[in-house]
């Protein structure tokens, strides 16, 4: 929920200067001095990379490893249930293009650029044994999908479920510093909540230009395969420089249009080169290797999860691989967790876990299953100098397995187009989601305006430029290694204040519980007191209010009886504000009462009439309107999913109190909880929205 400071700020969305200037300054500030004075920084970078490496690698597993437990233990428990957003709201996108979205912007080119070189590398430089073995052939795709399994995708999930969680159900802005609140408070709107977004900020610039960089390398190799471009720094420049155009076109049209069929088009064209690999290769030995690469996977996943290598470390090979992708992972959580936070509202905690981890992962698991041992294949057969070229130049791997089957230049020219698409996917959503970590926001449905995404869009193809001058894709993965540590702290806070504002969840469905019934605090009672006959009953049931009918229930019985109860809370010492507003939709007006807490959660409860078409099977004796309304009442959380048309005043007063007198005992729940603390986000609507 928003207080009083963002009401203020969110009215209209503007630029949040201090995390803007400041890590736009720190950013510019390392590209310049990258471009420079590339041996300094490169020194610097390597230095740093050895450090971390030498007193951080046994963290860094242990850390992905946590993340993981949390997100599925999460998801598992009651606490799946839990809608991202208001108990009413549904998906805003299709499941096919809620998975296209969340795919294109997780994984980027990169997984053009590893899906051949990393399991040629496994394959002849295993992290132990000896190389170029059936036994290192059947470890090397299993290795490459464990970097890309459902670890990383864990860490996405998480961030992307704790955003949403307090951005579409609590109405707190859509930042990383939202989930710090059931810590610090209204402390996250001063100097730690800054810092925390700033942090996010450079480890999301430094995480997407990795992988931007890595894309630029393979479609400088594909334009010099395709056209004969020349491999180099000057060729990179110009195309950093396109997809900067493209990203910019893409990411002002927002997020229905650009994004979204950006990332349609994008799968549909790597379905294509999937099935195209798999049915001109060895189909039967691609697709038993799959079922094989799946059992390995899960049969190995424990043990490759937490080895360290504790007695034989090969360090290159772990800054290399496993240290830099949980690096690389968790620098695009901040990202990725945003843009899937923007795209989920609606889905339960359990959905949108279920689906972050198992969709794109099958996807994943399927294209690197094909590419990795469709390369093996080849190398295994003879031809080492595939293998070579595979290893000691990753970008050219792709391009140099399509060189091995018919219809090259259709392969090719296909594969450049989809890693375009991959590169710009990426570049469009990590600008908005860039835009969006810099600006105060009116609500979590809105987006940066356009010149910040612009802005972004520059500064990400500015610093992508900056360290391939340094160095190439190497200085890109230690510098994700150096800037993905900080955050990787900052995980654990937002998973201690999820955990936290859950267990409040779970407070108010226990107080649903321990609180008396509707029916027996006298629902089915009329004003004298008398029960209503079954007659009465029935008629109501099947009666369909129209517009003037509803509004003059509102007239005579809910507005009196809601301003009865305000009065007599107010004669009770209780401070209450009764509101009303009008939906824009219907011109209907809604009520709404609000009683203050003090520091504990407020009480709000809302009725709203909705408006529905009227069924075919209405009684044909009555008149009935095309639309007919329900009268529902909203809390919190949002809707109850009942209708109050038809109750008498008393019955309505009931009801409010039946709902006041669960949330007072929500919170004594949520009091008496050890270790608890009552500040919760204040002021929080059960909004229509």
């Amino acid at each position: 929920m928003l207080d009083s400071q963002d009401n203020q700020v969110a009215k209209r969305d503007r630029l949040n200067p201090v995390v803007f200037f400041s890590s736009a300054t720190l950013i510019i500030a390392l590209a310049v001095w990258s471009i420079i004075a590339p041996t300094s920084a490169n020194h610097t970078i390597n230095l740093l990379l050895g450090w971390i490496s030498e007193g951080f690698g046994w963290y860094y597993f242990l850390a992905a490893t946590l993340y993981i437990v949390f997100v599925v233990v999460v998801a598992c428990s009651r606490f799946g249930n839990i809608k991202l957003g208001p108990e009413q709201s549904k998906p805003e996108f299709s499941l096919f293009t809620w998975a296209a979205m969340l795919f294109a912007a997780g994984i980027g080119i990169d997984l053009m650029f590893f899906a051949v070189a990393e399991p040629i590398t496994q394959f002849l430089a295993p992290p132990e044994g000896q190389g170029g073995t059936n036994e290192a052939a059947r470890q090397a795709v299993v290795w490459t999908m464990f970097h890309y399994g459902v670890t990383g995708w864990a860490m996405y999930a998480l961030m992307g479920m704790t955003l949403a969680y307090f951005s579409f159900r609590y109405n707190l802005p859509l930042t990383i510093r939202s989930a710090l609140y059931p810590l610090i408070g209204k402390r996250i709107h001063g100097p730690i909540g800054h810092t925390v977004d700033t942090a996010a900020v450079l480890g999301t610039i430094f995480g997407i230009a990795t992988s931007l960089g890595i894309g630029v390398v393979q479609l400088n190799y594909g334009l010099n395969f395709l056209f004969g471009v020349p491999e180099g720094l000057s060729a990179q420049a110009a195309l950093i420089l396109l997809s900067v155009i493209m990203a910019t076109i893409s990411v002002v049209s927002g997020v229905d249009k650009g994004i979204r069929r950006l990332s349609e088009l994008n799968v549909l064209l790597a379905i294509l080169l999937i099935l195209f690999v798999l049915f001109a290769g060895d189909t039967i030995f691609l697709l038993n290797a799959l079922v094989l690469n799946v059992g390995d996977y899960l049969d190995g996943f424990l043990g490759m999860t937490l080895n360290t290598f504790a007695f034989d470390r090969p360090v290159e090979w772990l800054n290399s691989w496993t240290l830099f992708f949980w690096a690389w992972w968790i620098a695009w959580a901040p990202f990725v967790g945003l843009f899937l936070a923007r795209i989920s509202r609606g889905r339960t905690i359990r959905q949108f876990v279920a689906g972050t981890l198992i969709i794109p992962f099958i996807f994943t698991l399927i294209w690197l299953s094909v590419f990795g041992n469709s390369a093996l294949d080849i190398v295994l057969n003879g031809n080492d100098a595939f293998g070579e070229v595979a290893m000691n130049h990753p970008e050219r791997a792709f391009y140099s397995l399509l060189a091995e089957y018919p219809w090259v230049s259709f392969s090719a020219s296909l594969a450049t187009v989809t890693g375009l698409l991959f590169y710009v996917t990426s570049a469009d959503s990590g600008s908005l989601v860039l835009g969006n970590f810099t600006s105060y926001l009116k609500d979590a449905n809105s987006d940066a305006p356009n010149w910040l995404r612009i802005f972004w869009s520059v500064a990400i193809g500015l610093l992508t430029l900056a360290m391939l001058s340094v160095g190439g894709v190497p200085t890109l993965q230690s510098a994700t290694i150096i800037m993905g540590l900080p955050f990787s702290f900052v995980i654990f806070f937002i998973m201690i204040g999820l955990y936290k504002s859950l267990k409040i969840e779970a407070f108010r469905q226990d107080s649903h519980k321990g609180s008396l019934s509707g029916l027996l605090s006298g629902r089915l009672n009329d004003e004298r007191g008398q029960n209503r006959s079954w007659r009465q009953r029935l008629s109501r049931s099947m009666t369909y209010p129209g517009r003037r009918q509803t509004l003059r229930a509102i007239d005579e019985i809910y507005r009196p009886a809601m301003k009865e109860v305000a009065g007599e809370l107010e004669r009770q010492g209780a401070t209450v504000h009764l509101t009303e507003g009008v939906i824009e939709e219907s011109g209907m007006p809604h009520l709404d009462l609000h009683v203050s807490m003090g520091d504990e959660q407020d009480f709000n409860y809302q009725l709203w009439p909705r408006r529905y078409a009227s069924p075919s099977f209405a009684v044909r004796s009555q008149r009935v309107d095309a639309n007919y309304y329900r009268l529902e009442v909203y809390l919190l959380e949002g809707t109850q999913g009942y209708d109050l048309m038809g109750y008498t005043r008393e019955q309505v007063i009931n009801d409010i109190l039946d709902q006041y007198e669960r949330h007072l005992h929500f919170l004594h729940l949520n009091r008496e909880a050890p270790g608890a603390n009552p500040q919760v986000p204040d002021e929080q609507l059960g909004h229509e929205g």
